[in-house]
């Protein structure tokens, strides 16, 4: 239990995320897709509600969404120039698979749909440890994409947002580690407030 414990900590210690246009093959095979999918599902969700999606796009459907980023950016700034065009078809074929993670929160519910979208993060943070854990680097990310109207469209139902791209590979430089907060930066002891407070 100890050697399974550490093996754990050291998961955690070690995780750190990829970047998608750096990524190589080969991607995770559809059994282990599969794998850190429902791994990415066991999260804090209150309510039971399942806030979020997972919308897997597959290696024969990347030109399908090249031509539908093509077509969201003319539509969307039409002062993109040759070099946008270049990038939005890059981001459709980078390396790996791509699983694009969706907010999906159920309105006038009981569960603040602040909480909803907390879960949703949750959900895209256990898919990079589901990554990880099999051997893989992943990498979450938004951009433009995220925030089109068009591929919002396209990839959602009524009432849904992109939260981010995850793509999942393996890494085609050596992964360096980026610096970290301060642990006594980022944390503090709660103080108690002092005398009667207004209700």
């Amino acid at each position: 239990m100890l050697n399974d414990r550490s093996s754990l900590l050291s998961l955690l210690e070690t995780r750190r995320s990829g970047k998608p246009r750096e990524m190589v093959g080969p991607a995770p095979t559809a059994d282990e897709l599969a794998r850190m999918l429902a791994i990415a599902a066991r999260i804090p969700d209150h309510g039971k509600l399942s806030p979020w999606r997972f919308v897997t796009v597959a290696d024969h459907q990347r030109d399908a969404l090249a031509k539908l980023l093509r077509e969201a950016l003319a539509a969307e700034d039409p002062s993109a120039t040759p070099a946008h065009y270049e990038k939005a078809e890059q981001f459709a074929h980078y390396a790996g698979s791509l699983v694009v993670l969706v907010s999906a929160p159920v309105e006038d519910h009981k569960i603040p749909v602040w909480e909803q979208q907390l879960s949703c993060g949750a959900a895209g943070m256990n898919l990079l440890l589901a990554a990880h854990a099999l051997g893989y680097v992943a990498g979450w990310i938004t951009g433009w994409q995220a925030y089109s109207e068009r591929v919002r469209a396209a990839l959602c139902e009524p009432g849904e947002r992109i939260a981010g791209f995850i793509f999942i590979g393996h890494p085609g430089t050596e992964l360096l580690e980026r610096p970290r907060p301060d642990p006594s930066a980022v944390q503090r002891r709660w103080s108690p407030p002092q005398g009667p407070q207004n209700p």
